[in-house]
């Protein structure tokens, strides 16, 4: 028996069709990368044209939901956590549940002067390091982040004694570089043949890149870290 979209006061149709779906992605009915019902499915499901379904499915994978691969069908790519990024990816994926395993691809002391003028410092001198996340289970790449620290007496020994637990995080907060605020933007980077190398992904795949700058109370610029995100599990939500 088919069942109709949730009725919301004053949607359309498309949008409650998109609802409707959204409610079972949410409660983890249809999971990560399960194929949603075909289009005509959805079309008797929800007594609706097929151009109607279609602009649901639109509406749908605007919210950050679904993929839809053409001659395939939809696919779910929201895997049903909110990841928190202030308190470091390694511990948000972590606490979001998500399979994820991560690996140093870089950890040295390196000059960088443009950088240094862009951020009003004086010394080039920072702390690189480089991760790499990948999903534990067929090892498809999740993330890059390449932080950038400012050098300070505090970072100097880390190169040589590693991150602390492997982790930015507690390896900034163990030694009293604490983040209070800071500066994000969020856009889109097509990713280089390096870079597709390493995630193995395919060259020019777009991916999200963030550039993220945070501060200590005191206004001291504790990092600078540039992330590219696979879309296929992070998507930009606002509220206001």
């Amino acid at each position: 028996m088919a069942r109709a979209a949730a009725r919301i006061p004053g949607a359309s149709k498309p949008e409650q069709i998109a609802t409707a779906l959204e409610q079972e992605i949410r409660s983890g009915k249809l999971g990560f990368g399960d194929r949603l019902q075909s289009e005509n499915e959805l079309v008797q499901r929800f007594s609706a044209s097929r151009n109607t379904v279609r602009k649901g499915l639109e509406e749908l994978s605007s919210r950050g939901l679904i993929a839809t691969k053409v001659g395939i069908g939809s696919f779910v790519t929201f895997d049903g956590k909110l990841v928190d990024d202030a308190v470091g990816w390694s511990r948000a994926l972590a606490d979001a549940g998500a399979n994820a395993e991560t690996r140093i691809l870089r950890l040295e002391i390196i000059e960088d002067a443009e950088l240094a003028a862009r951020l009003a410092l004086e010394n080039p001198s920072f702390v690189a390091v480089d991760r790499l996340r990948t999903n534990a289970a067929d090892g498809h790449g999740i993330s890059i982040e390449r932080s950038r620290l400012p050098l300070s007496p505090k970072l100097e020994e880390i190169p040589l004694k590693g991150l602390r637990q492997g982790s930015l995080y507690q390896t900034l907060r163990s030694i009293g570089l604490v983040p209070d605020h800071g500066e994000e933007w969020v856009d889109i980077e097509m990713l280089s043949a390096g870079d597709a190398s390493i995630l193995g992904c395919p060259q020019g795949a777009p991916f999200l890149r963030s550039r993220r700058l945070t501060r200590g109370a005191d206004g001291q610029t504790i990092e600078y870290v540039t992330s590219l995100l696979n879309p296929a599990h992070f998507a930009l939500h606002l509220e206001f």
